[in-house]
């Protein structure tokens, strides 16, 4: 891959582009561990998400967001086994992105990962191989914003050091993501799931 050379910078989303989606195993794993009805899935699944973007802002903590899932205080020892869980179902790589990525890095384009993360989520990212190619790498719990938060994407184009938005291209897995960003005048594209899209992008960035 030859370096762009109209692009001085990729922002990338986790979750969905570099993580792979969770499994209908990875939940019902999460599920028994909390010891919820396996055959009640959705309703888990609503309690997880209802008050996520708080917890992935950092503003509740471990304890604080477990207890809102399940109605009640978890033991020290669940709650060591819900992140344990938790967090096993985000660690899973495409590895079809990470070769497109490592073409990328070698060329010397700078990457920064700006992803909606939790504290205990983040901390266990950073140890992974592929965080080498990073940059930086910028966590919604540590910023205490959640893209689509306009505040997340400046903290992420300042760490960029690029003065000028058009030059850095942002890569995320929801629409939502990409609309803000677009409003804030980056380039963007909006992850599906084609590896072969994502290299196209950093191609024609030329």
């Amino acid at each position: 891959m030859t370096r762009p050379t109209s692009l001085d910078a990729v922002i990338l989303d986790y979750n969905g582009v570099i993580g792979l989606q969770p499994t209908r195993a990875n939940w019902l794993r999460l599920v028994r561990t909390a010891s919820w009805p396996e055959d009640d899935l959705a309703g888990f699944q609503r309690a997880f998400w209802n008050a996520r973007d708080l917890y992935d802002a950092g503003q509740l903590s471990d304890l604080a967001y477990w207890a809102h899932v399940l109605g009640a205080h978890p033991g020290s020892r669940l709650l060591r086994e819900l992140l344990a869980a938790d967090t096993a179902m985000w660690t899973e790589t495409d590895e079809r992105v990470l070769a497109v990525l490592r073409r990328a890095h070698a060329t010397g384009l700078p990457m920064l990962l700006l992803s909606n993360a939790p504290a205990h989520l983040s901390t266990v990212l950073d140890t992974h191989e592929w965080r080498l190619m990073m940059t930086q790498a910028l966590y919604s719990a540590r910023l205490q914003a959640c893209k689509p938060d306009p505040a997340a994407y400046h903290h992420a184009l300042q760490a960029t050091g690029v003065r000028d938005p058009r030059r850095v291209l942002f890569v995320d897995d929801r629409a939502d993501n990409c609309q803000a960003a677009v409003r804030l005048g980056l380039r963007t594209l909006h992850y599906t799931g084609s590896s072969d899209a994502l290299q196209e992008a950093l191609v024609l960035a030329a």
